[in-house]
């Protein structure tokens, strides 16, 4: 029986499945916030750019 719980405690067997999980997690938090912030940058440049081709500043006007 000391045998078995001390084979039990020793046994790191998940501790590979779980360490993947938590690479896989932070990697898949930052993909997602990368994204996030990506697509903010992108609508800003698009709006920058229609509001520049609406009004297009006085110097550029013949």
């Amino acid at each position: 029986m000391t045998n078995l719980i001390k084979n039990f405690l020793n046994d790191e067997s998940g501790a590979s499945a779980a360490e993947y999980a938590l690479i896989l997690a932070i990697v898949g938090s930052a993909i997602a916030l990368a994204a996030v912030n990506l697509g903010g940058a992108i609508s800003d440049a698009l709006d920058n750019a229609t509001d520049t081709i609406d009004n297009p500043p006085a110097s550029t006007r013949p």
